[in-house]
């Protein structure tokens, strides 16, 4: 065997034994080891960490505070670095005073999400934060996070309240940098408003090796800053808005709702029993929430928007505009004798006033509220064309002010009542009952601010809101809302006006617990039955004129008893502060 055979044999020699070698190790990091490298490789990613922006802040009309942020420290938990899910709930549990099934619940709920940073205490007082710290080294899934939390300076029903998002409210905002933790406006305006408040998200980019640790490999690109939400300037006055809230009977549900008359903006916003909206931003009990749920009261009901009575003789003053309007009566016009009644086909309908008013035009038959002169009336009036009249005097119909779930009015059809009473339904009477704002009518107490708002503008309707502007950055944004003619006449709005003036300054006017020496207060009381209590609603709606009209209001309060004696005292309160504001100003 020549020398060059024997050294090509054993270069083939070494080449097959190197090979093999490859091989092996090849089918050990493949087959053998291929899950354990597989799980670490899967670790050593880009992870995009989510950084929520501060939500905007809500101030009153000269800046005074009514919603803000305060600093909160929060503990989460990340799933993917748990040791021992016992172990750890049973710590947070003897902690933080926390039900270790709550804590369990919370762990397993969000399981799958290794890599999110999951919400499990708010609101740590920093001597437990002190105190828990030190234990984290056992603990390497915990984490204390220093962030914001709302706090509102005083209760209220239009900002509503923030909370944490529900799985369904995720699953829809997800995709818009939402997350599992994200703050949500639940109702009123930090619902109604939410993208302007929220702001948008940053991130901040990581790439870790299988222990989480940092390998900074990316020196650019790596940081976004989140964008701050906007700030919002309501139309609302703290001053007047709690005061208002401080003279409203403590045991009487009711509302209160105060306009300028020039703009539509809400000045007070009103609605009783009212809740603290702090409650919700912590974790609330379920014993707090059940009494919520379970007062009679129902003070997380806002009155203002979402409750609707019948108005009783606030709404005589649409019954007198369409009589004007179309001619019926005119200023001197005296209708049917009220001699504490009227018969109507085969029915009686009392006035208030037993022993009656005699004979009225349709001035003092609004001064004194004579039921029977609007009886009268309406036996003229067509019942399709009456309810149309309402709708277009928007006394019926949402305002569109900038808050949810706001509710429509009702004015009943002949259909209605033909559907619901049958076809030999008595139109005649049931028109009787609407003419006086009793029967299925329906209105909220903004509705009926709205219209006497629009009374004093000489028929100009403003459309009622609760924002007056955005700041962010410095950059100040205002808004321009609605206006519109409403179908009666100067001339007659000019009578309805006349009337109202003499219903709180006339001698036996139904209102004069409203007049004041220095102020011009117009109004016009009523007082609904209440087919769900034994007591009446109360009603005073109106507005105050200086040189000229400048603040609408509706007060009502709920089985209240009579308007003239329990709301226009407060109505009268009410323009004395204003009063008091406006020469402050």
């Amino acid at each position: 065997m020549t020398k060059a055979k024997t050294n090509s044999r054993l270069l083939i020699f070494i080449l097959i034994v190197v090979l093999g070698i490859l091989l092996s190790s090849l089918f050990n990091l493949q087959i053998i080891q291929g899950a354990n490298y597989a799980l670490i490789a899967e670790k050593n990613f880009l992870r995009i960490k989510s950084l929520p922006p501060v939500r905007g802040e809500i101030y009153d009309r000269n800046y005074l505070p009514i919603a803000v942020n305060k600093p909160s420290i929060n503990l989460y938990i990340s799933p993917g670095n748990i040791i021992n899910r016992d172990s750890v709930s049973v710590f947070v549990s003897q902690q933080f005073d926390v039900k270790l099934e709550k804590i369990k619940k919370i762990i397993y709920k969000n399981r799958f999400r290794l890599y999110n940073e999951v919400l499990l205490v708010q609101d740590v007082n920093y001597l437990q934060v002190v105190n828990v710290s030190e234990k984290f080294d056992e603990y390497p899934s915990l984490e204390f996070k220093t962030e914001n939390k709302r706090e509102y300076a005083y209760n209220n029903h239009f900002t509503g309240y923030v909370g944490r998002i529900s799985e369904t409210e995720y699953e829809k905002r997800k995709e818009r940098g939402y997350s599992i933790n994200s703050l949500i406006g639940k109702n009123g305006l930090e619902k109604y408003y939410e993208e302007k408040l929220r702001g948008e998200n940053g991130y901040h980019i990581l790439q870790v090796d299988a222990s989480g640790k940092s390998l900074k490999f990316f020196k650019h690109n790596l940081h976004k800053a989140p964008a701050h939400g906007v700030d919002m300037i309501l139309t609302i006055d703290n001053e007047l808005q709690n005061y208002i809230s401080s003279i409203m009977p403590k045991d009487i549900p009711g509302a209160a709702v105060v306009m300028d008359a020039r703009s539509g903006e809400i000045l007070a916003y009103v609605s009783k029993p009212d809740f603290d909206q702090n409650m919700f931003i912590g974790n609330l009990s379920a014993k707090d929430w059940n009494r919520l749920m379970n007062d009679p009261n129902t003070p997380m009901l806002d009155r203002i928007i979402h409750g609707t009575y019948p108005p009783g003789s606030v709404f005589k003053t649409i019954t007198a505009l369409l009589g004007l309007q179309k001619g019926i009566i005119d200023k001197d016009t005296k209708l049917a004798h009220c001699d504490g009644g009227m018969q109507i086909g085969n029915r009686y309908f009392k006035c208030w006033h037993k022993h009656g008013h005699g004979k009225l035009n349709v001035v003092d038959a609004i001064k004194y509220s004579c039921d029977v002169f609007f009886y009268d009336l309406s036996l003229k009036l067509e019942l399709e064309e009456f309810g149309r009249f309402t709708k277009q005097n928007f006394l019926t119909n949402k305002t569109g002010v900038d808050l949810p779930g706001e509710r429509d009015g009702f004015f009943p059809t002949k259909q209605w009542y033909v559907d619901h009473y049958g076809k030999y339904v008595n139109i005649l009477g049931q028109k009787v009952n609407l003419s006086i704002g009793q029967g299925e009518l329906l209105v909220t107490p903004l509705e009926v601010c709205a219209h006497y708002a629009t009374i004093a503008s000489d028929g100009l309707w403003r459309q009622p809101h609760m924002l007056k502007r955005f700041i962010k950055d410095q950059y100040e944004e205002d808004f321009i809302y609605e206006e519109l003619r409403l179908p009666s006449s100067r001339e007659h709005l000019a009578i309805v006006q006349d009337a109202l003036y003499q219903t709180v300054n006339g001698r036996y006017g139904t209102g004069t617990a409203a007049s004041l020496p220095n102020v011009a207060v117009y109004g016009k009381t009523g007082s609904a039955e209440n087919h769900m209590g034994k007591t009446t609603h109360a009603w005073f709606a109106g507005y105050a004129s200086w040189e000229n009209p400048e603040i609408a209001f509706c007060i009502f309060l709920e089985n209240g008893g009579h308007g003239g004696s329990a709301a226009a005292p407060i109505a009268r309160k009410i323009v004395q502060l204003y009063d008091k504001i406006r020469q402050e100003n």
